[in-house]
């Protein structure tokens, strides 16, 4: 009896012994295999335009800006070497009599580099400029040099004002009204 006692025992403490093994563990990590997207042809942005009557100093403006993707200024390349077309951007106010006030294209970021750090002016693009507000002080505007396909918190704000006599200044923009820069031309008048 006694060794069906210490055989027992023995069995008992086997089990135990195996219940408290640790499990092995591999130590494998299972994750998709990583493809870099495939390159292709210089991405562009699409045309647009946008058009608004206002009144600035008690007189009738019409201002129309026109966005163009720019074939003839060096492309622009993101992190992966992905080809971007930069844009040119043309701004023309007229008076309710047809005359002109003020004309102007901006081939791409050129004309506002002096604004901009690396790598906003190796590969920043001019995505847009939009009709802000009309003060005593001028004709407002926004304009927004961002980077080619990045998030859209990855952008330079620049503020360029027409004067009466339409001379230009441009200036970085603190005051970031160009936050809801789609949504202030649902209204165009095309």
């Amino acid at each position: 009896m006694r060794q069906k006692v210490v055989c027992l025992a023995l069995a008992a403490g086997i089990m135990m012994l195996g219940a408290c093994k640790e499990k092995k563990q591999t130590g494998d990590i299972i994750t998709s295999k990583y493809e870099p997207k495939a390159l292709v042809a210089p991405i562009k942005m699409e045309a647009d335009r946008q058009s608004k009557d206002i009144v600035w100093q008690g007189k009738p403006y019409r201002i129309d800006i026109q966005r163009a993707p720019a074939d003839s200024l060096p492309k622009l390349k993101d992190d992966s070497g992905q080809e971007y077309v930069d844009n040119m951007v043309a701004i023309k106010i007229t008076r309710s009599d047809g005359s002109q006030f003020f004309q102007k294209s901006f081939l791409g970021k050129s004309n506002f580099t002096a604004y901009l750090d690396e790598p906003f002016k190796s590969n920043g693009q001019l995505v847009g400029i939009r009709f802000n507000e009309a003060d005593n002080s001028g004709l407002e505007f926004s304009v927004v040099v961002g980077m080619p396909d990045a998030p859209d918190d990855l952008f330079v704000p620049l503020e360029l004002v027409v004067d009466r006599q339409g001379s230009v200044r441009v200036e970085k923009d603190d005051d970031m009204d160009m936050l809801d820069y789609d949504d202030d031309y649902d209204d165009n008048d095309d």
